[in-house]
């Protein structure tokens, strides 16, 4: 139940998710409407900055269910050791450096669908943590990341 049978449609998510990437490590979530009126799409719990050992996992849970990734946009301040390209699942997924914060990944399906997510700071206290991913995903959310990081305690989001 892969969903692999069926064609990903551009611009929607499919019903939502709510899950650990590995037992014990990162947790994402994806807004449950297909209409993505919210802000943010989703929102990712790393467990470290280490984005060799941390983007592995979200990448092949997001392919699973949205499809190929083919790009990913971090900010280069945020993440240490930020490579070109990282291989997942024998496919290649090209990593751009953006100024968009320690509080949001970029994400993009195909050639120009392009997801959202909040990222939580790894050192994040887990009641914060949770209020901010659930807050992100919502469908009416109008929060930017870095607000939601500063009203829930999870973070101070980036330095301005």
């Amino acid at each position: 139940m892969t969903g692999s049978d069926t064609s990903p449609v551009p611009g929607h998510l499919p019903s939502g998710i709510d899950e650990a990437l590995r037992p014990g490590c990162a947790l994402l979530r994806l807004e449950t409407t297909g209409s993505r009126e919210g802000v943010l799409d989703g929102a990712w719990w790393p467990r470290s900055r280490d984005v060799t050992a941390e983007l592995p996992a979200l990448l092949s849970a997001l392919t699973a269910h949205l499809g190929p990734v083919t790009r990913v946009g971090l900010d280069t301040a945020a993440w240490e050791g930020l490579p070109t390209r990282i291989v997942v699942d024998d496919r290649v997924v090209h990593i751009d450096s953006f100024p968009v914060g320690d509080d949001t990944i970029l994400i993009t399906r195909g050639d120009r669908d392009l997801f959202s997510l909040l990222v939580v700071p790894p050192d994040a206290a887990p009641d914060g943590a949770r209020a901010a991913m659930a807050q992100a995903v919502r469908a009416d959310n109008v929060r930017q990341a870095e607000q939601i990081l500063v009203d829930t305690g999870s973070g101070r989001g980036p330095s301005g």
